[in-house]
């Protein structure tokens, strides 16, 4: 495990997690993740620390309302969120990480369009 360190374009909103340095990351062509740039590594809450900007992040929902997209309020940029496919963990924006801690990326495409038909294809959580 390795410790990255991230945040959004601005800087008010820091945090860091423990994964891989060898990083295996999700495209979905969703509405908002194909909108956003959104690269997804789904770690635990336990692998994630807000190191600052608590103050400065906004919440935006939609459909099912059970995705917690948050974003800096200054900037907009969304670096981490509670995803609908891993609503007891984090999905990080791994354009948002530091990149001297990662060692390798792989990017393997989802279809997000057709959630509800693929959504148990989705990684588990970096523990």
């Amino acid at each position: 495990m390795t410790t990255h360190k991230g945040g959004c374009h601005c800087g008010a909103v820091k945090f860091e997690i423990e994964a891989s340095a060898d990083i295996e990351a999700t495209e979905c062509n969703c509405s908002i993740c194909k909108q956003c740039g959104f690269l997804h590594l789904f770690v635990s809450r336990d692998n994630f620390q807000l190191l600052q900007g608590d103050e400065s992040i906004a919440t935006y929902t939609f459909n099912t309302g059970v995705a917690k997209h948050y974003f800096c309020k200054h900037c907009g940029v969304k670096s981490f969120y509670v995803p609908r496919s891993h609503p007891d963990g984090l999905s990080i924006n791994v354009n948002c990480i530091d990149d001297a801690t990662i060692a390798s990326l792989q990017i393997t495409p989802f279809d997000g369009r057709n959630w509800e038909q693929n959504a148990q294809k989705l990684s588990p959580l970096s523990d």
